[in-house]
């Protein structure tokens, strides 16, 4: 694969993020603030909350410098996929794709609405409301947990 088809392949796994997360969250917003309805009865709810701090709801209120975190992170992301990508493996790109998706869905919500809006709930067992862009930071981090497993192999 060519060094720009691997820096491209990051960059268009996290346009495909942002664009579900988004789509989601424009979802969400036509759904009652708080009401729980099954999505996967008996393991997925949907419920519609809105989170103005980071993960967990730690921060609370801190959706301004939160926003320019994201935004920081994002630009980082770019650079960092520019100038290295070419030379990553394939759970690499994938993490590099997912958490910059995550990154700049959640950061769209904090400029936009100044909180992110969560509505994925857990039925089995009590978590905190998530959406899409949490869901792929969380991949991201398991491909680079393999990967690092991978290596020490």
């Amino acid at each position: 694969m060519t060094a720009l088809r691997r820096r491209g392949s990051a960059l268009a796994l996290a346009v495909l993020v942002v664009n579900l997360d988004q789509l989601s969250k424009q979802w969400l917003l036509d759904q009652p603030l708080g009401l729980s309805r099954p999505l996967l009865p008996g393991f997925i709810n949907l419920r519609l909350v809105w989170n103005d701090g980071a993960a967990f709801s730690l921060f609370s209120n801190g959706a301004l410098w939160l926003g320019l975190i994201s935004l920081l992170v994002s630009l980082g992301l770019i650079g960092w996929i520019w100038q290295r990508g070419d030379q990553w493996r394939c759970l690499q790109l994938t993490a590099a794709g997912l958490l910059l998706g995550g990154s700049l869905g959640n950061g769209i919500d904090r400029w936009r609405f100044g909180a992110v809006i969560d509505g994925l709930e857990l039925v089995p067992f009590p978590f905190p409301v998530f959406n899409l862009a949490d869901v792929a930071i969380n991949l991201a981090v398991l491909c680079l947990l393999i990967d690092a497993i991978r290596k020490k192999q």
